[in-house]
């Protein structure tokens, strides 16, 4: 599995499970979830995705059960978590209503809950989930250096970030933002036109892709016409649709990270079939098309 260098000490596998689901799984059996991970490290995917408010504030300390059962895997992986977004929730009742916090306290107080909840002593990538237009951004900034220089986080980075919220933030901050994760996929190609893609090649970040099925609509009526390319595209190289767009990310000289999520093993077995389809500049440009439901300009 390829590796891709996010900071001069931390690589991150090409492609990145994730976990927004895996406290949703009847089964949060440490053996399960430790099942999971290793079929993920077979096939060289190393890197974890979790956030604080996945399944309802669960997700993370479902892992951290399976990582205390059997604290050897924690030095094979890497964990990518999130925090910024509060949402309303049994755990939370006092809250009216969603909203974001980037202030040092609460980015501090979520970051040593996670720890926690993982059963590990550091998070390798630490990304600010949303955008928030209450942020004030010295003080973010700071609260992320801190995190860095404390060892608690090996790097910080954002999602969702427009590049004037990316720039707002870096210009306050001594640490290298490494990587801004957004919604990309053959439904949602809007990164590669609206240059957002453009001006992180061009400033040396890394894009994570969230929903690089495009959160299941790929499976739905609107994704028919595009299925069926997929499906074509698929049986040429004996693999599924899933593989086929999966592939169109990594083809791209970006060098995006998908992320993928499921809890069936047998899916989780083939998250690497991606890497195994090659597709010529025409193919991609037909399934671009298709995604976009025209011809380029």
């Amino acid at each position: 599995m390829e590796r891709v260098e996010i900071s001069p000490d931390l690589s991150l596998s090409r492609l990145v499970y994730g976990m927004w689901r895996v406290a949703d799984d009847s089964d949060r059996s440490p053996a399960h979830v430790q099942a999971k991970i290793e079929a993920c490290l077979v096939q060289g995917i190393t890197t974890l995705d979790q956030a604080d408010i996945y399944g309802d504030y669960e997700a993370e300390a479902v892992l951290g059960d399976a990582l205390q059962d059997n604290p050897s895997l924690r030095d094979a992986i890497e964990i990518v978590t999130k925090c910024g977004i509060l949402v309303k929730s049994g755990k939370y009742p006092n809250r009216r209503l969603k909203h974001y916090d980037t202030s040092s306290a609460h980015i501090s107080s979520s970051v040593e809950q996670s720890l926690k909840n993982m059963c590990t002593d550091h998070i390798d990538l630490l990304l600010i989930h949303r955008p928030d237009p209450f942020m004030d951004a010295a003080e973010t900034g700071a609260a992320l250096d801190g995190l860095v220089s404390a060892g608690k986080v090996r790097a910080v980075g954002v999602s969702n970030f427009t590049v004037a919220d990316w720039s707002l933030l870096q210009s306050t901050m001594q640490t290298t933002l490494a990587v801004n994760q957004i919604e990309i996929s053959p439904l949602h190609p809007t990164p590669f036109l609206d240059g957002s893609l453009s001006w992180m090649q061009q400033n040396g970040v890394k894009a994570m892709a969230w929903s690089p099925l495009g959160g299941g609509r790929l499976f739905k009526d609107e994704g028919a016409e595009l299925r069926e390319v997929l499906e074509r595209i698929g049986t040429k190289h004996n693999v599924d649709i899933s593989a086929v767009a999966v592939a169109w990310l990594l083809a791209h000289p970006a060098g995006i990270l998908p992320v993928l999520g499921t809890n069936n093993l047998d899916r989780i077995g083939s998250l690497s079939d991606a890497t195994k389809v090659k597709l010529d500049r025409e193919t991609w440009f037909e399934i671009l098309s298709v995604g976009m439901g025209k011809e380029v300009p």
